[in-house]
């Protein structure tokens, strides 16, 4: 038996925003009302993650937020071509930038509120302000040319517990998210929710979503149809025959599937797979 349209439409609704946007704005306000940074630094406060792409659904509740160090940003390039370019090495590091947005933090909402996980910043909800994870970043330039305006802007961090590079792309992210969304006739983001909310249904289910919100970029805007019956039925569809291998992030700078943690296990997403056709069907 089919899921029926009424529970596919209510697994697609979007959740709550507002409190998403003020934890934002309050450690956006944090960070920019600090009367000591250094001369020189420029940074920025945004969201990224389900909340700032309206891929965010009920149950939803850590808010992904960058700070993000433009002043000093690291690139692809070799030293030689950075000399060619002019670029000089930087006097306030990323290290730097770290260690006082986590004493800024610490100070502005209370040490017994933060603890530091292995990528971000943790921050407890309080007060009407979701739980936030503070991803403390410099600019990551991949350069396509030696030329100075020619790259991809993205960002970049070091784990606390292994020292691993990680490198990502969240602003294009957004931008090919909301692209996407056009193409599909606005059904992109209504089917991306409607499948988190699948994993619900699914037991012992913990596919990211940020994994499933990728997977579903590389699936063509055709196959988003006129309900969601038809865009369900016509995704898993052509997601079984589909070669994972090829797929990428919704960054598009990225591959999804191989062997980093920030990257999927095709046979895991195949299990996934398996288990929407099993729900349909047995609905």
């Amino acid at each position: 038996m089919a899921i029926p349209e009424s529970q596919l439409k209510i697994w697609a609704n979007q959740g709550a925003i507002t409190t998403a946007k003020a934890t934002a704005d309050s450690i956006k306000n944090a960070l920019n009302s600090y009367n000591y940074w250094p001369d020189g630094v420029d940074f920025e406060v945004y969201l990224q993650g389900s909340y700032k792409n309206d891929t965010n659904i009920r149950g939803d509740s850590d808010v992904d937020i960058v700070a993000q160090l433009n002043s000093t940003f690291y690139s692809n390039l070799s030293e030689d071509q950075k000399r060619i370019l002019g670029l000089t090495p930087a006097t306030y590091h990323l290290s730097n930038f770290r260690a006082d947005v986590l004493k800024i933090l610490k100070d502005y909402y209370g040490q017994s509120q933060i603890t530091e996980g292995n990528k971000s910043i943790k921050i407890k909800a309080n007060n009407g302000r979701l739980p936030a994870d503070v991803i403390v970043c410099a600019q990551y330039r991949r350069y396509k040319t030696v030329n100075s305006y020619n790259y991809v802007e993205g960002m970049t961090f070091w784990t606390k517990n292994d020292n691993r590079q990680v490198i990502n792309y969240p602003k294009v992210h957004y931008d090919n998210g909301v692209s996407k969304h056009k193409n599909s006739n606005q059904w992109y983001k209504p089917v991306v929710r409607l499948f988190k909310n699948c994993r619900g249904s699914i037991s012992g289910d913990t596919t990211p979503s940020y994994f499933l919100e990728c997977m579903l970029y590389n699936v063509p805007s055709s196959n988003f149809d006129t309900s969601y019956q038809d865009s369900f039925c016509n995704t898993v569809n052509w997601l079984n025959k589909a070669s994972l291998d090829d797929f990428v992030c919704q960054n598009g700078q990225l591959k999804l599937f191989g062997p980093t943690p920030e990257q999927w296990d095709t046979s895991e997403a195949k299990s996934f797979i398996q288990n929407l056709i099993s729900l349909w069907n047995n609905w």
